[in-house]
């Protein structure tokens, strides 16, 4: 049997005390989930999460009595966390699904194993380890752990019909942890039921989708959802654009050792056409600071990438530098896909990562005067007041913002005589 029991995670003094909380008087509790399954995929381990046969009560009464703090985070549906020496543990009790509608689920409580693990959406996020560090698989996820094979447990289109949010969670763990070609009964799962995807929330898709984008590649998974149509239902402004460009911006960011931006990737797949991207802010309801991203990006000039310094500037400060960087990445990466065969995009590739950098460690300069030192000139209150600083502004950006405040001053003077 494979056994965990030694690693690090496992071994840690908060959580013997969560199983000793637990497994006390006739109760049971299994870490379950994620630490299980990157453990057997060596890889890291963040968050423990543990089901058990307690129900939530239960559990909240024993943590009273052992002094561990217990944060009722889901009790409706089972959930409590016990937070030790700073640590959360999710603590979950057993569930049955009572009702699905494709968007939620009703659930009751069990103490059926079995049907705990039957529940669940993956293979690979069903196995269980209890507290001797034995690996507990009922749905067959070891094999498809060795595979890396992502799977829905039983019958792929009634798991997706559970909840229809569980096809791009497919997606994105096969991007996350798959290998090969996805599962084929779980892509015609995702393909016949893609339609659906309209009648779950915006939040929940673009938090699904965002998940998606920032994994480390997620570039077969992108190719697969537009093969099997689920990129056009959720985002249709990818049906007559490339998203080839995503490999090239993904072999620049290993490159140059960016780290994965999700923002900066869907810009890769997208149009950048302000109208339909304010469309799909509002449509994936943005977050504001998400939203004003796309907005800059399209709004900012494209890039010459043979400007002079004081040229691109001058450009900055017009423009803001955000949109521009945005512009300047993407460039960058379709010059990088080409440079191998071609020299002069191998220049242009160099040029353009110059003019990023700028942008990147630019800071807008401030202008040395203001509207009160015009009216301290003589311009009366209004309008002629905002024009005359803008004509000062104009010149001092022309003049690469050298004209100090006794200079523009002096200009002012003439300007108002």
């Amino acid at each position: 049997m494979t056994n965990l029991g030694q690693k690090a995670w496992f071994k840690d003094p908060a959580l013997t005390r969560v199983f000793a909380l637990l497994n006390a008087d006739g109760g049971e509790g299994r870490v379950v989930g994620g630490a299980v399954r990157n453990s057997l995929m060596g890889l890291s381990v963040s968050d423990i999460d543990v089901a058990t046969t307690l129900t939530p009560e239960q559990v909240i009464k024993r943590a009273a009595a052992a002094a561990i703090k217990a944060v009722p985070t889901g009790v409706a549906h089972g959930t409590v966390t016990l937070v030790i020496d700073g640590k959360p543990f999710e603590v979950t009790t057993l569930r049955t699904d009572v009702e699905t509608d494709g968007r939620r689920a009703k659930v009751a409580f069990s103490s059926d194993w079995q049907t705990d693990a039957e529940r669940r959406d993956l293979t690979i996020n069903a196995l269980y380890v209890d507290s001797k560090g034995d690996v507990i698989d009922l749905v067959g996820g070891l094999a498809d752990i060795e595979k890396r094979n992502i799977r829905f447990i039983g019958d792929a289109a009634t798991r997706v019909a559970e909840d229809y949010l569980r096809i791009l969670r497919f997606f994105r763990f096969f991007a996350y942890y798959g290998s090969g070609r996805p599962d084929a009964d779980g892509l015609r799962a995702c393909a016949s039921a893609r339609a659906k995807l309209k009648t779950l929330s915006a939040e929940r898709v673009w938090s699904e989708l965002r998940k998606l984008l920032s994994v480390e590649d997620p570039g077969r998974a992108l190719l697969w959802m537009r093969q099997v149509g689920v990129l056009s239902e959720i985002l249709p402004e990818t049906e007559k654009w490339g998203i080839d460009t995503i490999a090239t911006l993904i072999n620049t960011e290993r490159a140059l050792g960016w780290k994965p931006d999700p923002l900066l990737r869907l810009a890769a797949i997208v149009p950048p056409d302000a109208d339909r991207l304010e469309k799909m802010a509002t449509r994936l309801k943005l977050a504001n600071a998400e939203a004003a991203y796309f907005k800059a990006w399209t709004k900012a000039p494209v890039i010459n990438d043979e400007l002079s310094s004081a040229a691109f500037a001058r450009l900055l400060y017009r423009h803001g530098a955000d949109g521009i960087a945005t512009r300047l990445k993407l460039a960058l990466a379709t010059a990088r896909g080409k440079a191998q065969a071609d020299m002069q995009e191998m220049a242009r590739s160099a040029r353009l990562g110059k003019l990023l950098e700028l942008a990147e460690n630019w800071k807008k300069p401030q202008l040395p005067i203001n509207g009160g030192d015009v009216m301290g000139a003589g311009v009366p209150a209004g309008k002629q007041v905002g024009e005359t600083l803008s004509a000062l502004e104009n010149f001092w950006v022309e003049e690469n913002f050298t004209p100090d405040r006794a200079a523009l001053l002096a200009r002012l003077n003439d300007l108002t005589k």
